[in-house]
């Protein structure tokens, strides 16, 4: 099942020794890499090396890197106000891309507002396991797209904080975004599957995340590897 391999993975990369003194340090690589893999799914053509080295200037991967920087200090205020959290994360990521007027405001559709609303009524009451409420999370902000022309962006750092509230990746170690860049090519039909509505879909919406969180620990475990190395 795709929830209990995803909990061994992320088990298994909690066990790495390199966590012991540089946790700190992994979950800041983490958020650098995933900034850049998201902003690649945006659409932006920088490499992770103009992404480090601070020269790629694209508003696309600025509004990545500030949603990224955000993600801590918002982790809390998720758990209990999710609609003024994802307000936030678009201002952030879509500032330079959208008039300011429209920054922190979802797209104007009464469909749109109502989905936004039976989400934040599900995350309050839902106990299902972390990945299926993170895949939930995606799939409806994704399916949306409720925060133009940011959406994806703001759909993935919504997911990765719904990793991190749920405690399954508390102190953000996943890379995720790496995950989903190394399957955007079934992305597309896992998300049609999920927005028919259809009960197989679901699940194999559910999978396709799944399969994203493990491929994000895996890169997270290159990140310790690295840092072992020196």
């Amino acid at each position: 099942m795709a929830v209990d391999a995803c909990r061994r993975a992320v088990d298994g990369l909690l066990a790495h020794r390199v966590l012991r003194r540089r946790r700190a340090d992994v979950s800041a690589e983490s958020l650098l890499r995933g900034a850049w893999a998201s902003a690649v799914l945006a659409g932006s053509s920088a490499t992770l090396a103009e992404v480090r080295s601070g020269l790629a200037a694209d508003p696309i991967v600025q509004g990545a890197l500030r949603v990224s920087a955000a993600l801590a200090a918002l982790a809390d205020p998720w758990a209990g106000a999710q609609r003024q959290v994802l307000a936030r994360l678009h201002a952030l990521a879509a500032a330079g891309l959208a008039e300011p007027a429209v920054l922190g405001r979802p797209r104007a559709d009464r469909e749109v507002a109502h989905r936004l609303d039976l989400l934040a009524e599900v995350l309050s009451r839902t106990s299902a396991p972390a990945l299926v409420v993170a895949a939930v999370v995606q799939g409806e902000l994704l399916g949306l797209d409720a925060f133009p022309p940011a959406s994806g962006v703001v759909a993935r750092a919504a997911a990765r904080l719904t990793l991190i509230d749920r405690g399954l990746d508390p102190r953000s170690l996943v890379v995720l975004e790496a995950g989903e860049l190394e399957l955007r090519d079934r992305s597309g039909s896992a998300l049609a599957g999920y927005l028919s509505g259809d009960q197989q879909g679901v699940v194999d919406w559910v999978r396709h995340c799944g399969a994203a969180a493990e491929l994000g620990v895996r890169e997270s475990l290159a990140i310790c590897a690295a840092m072992q190395r020196g």
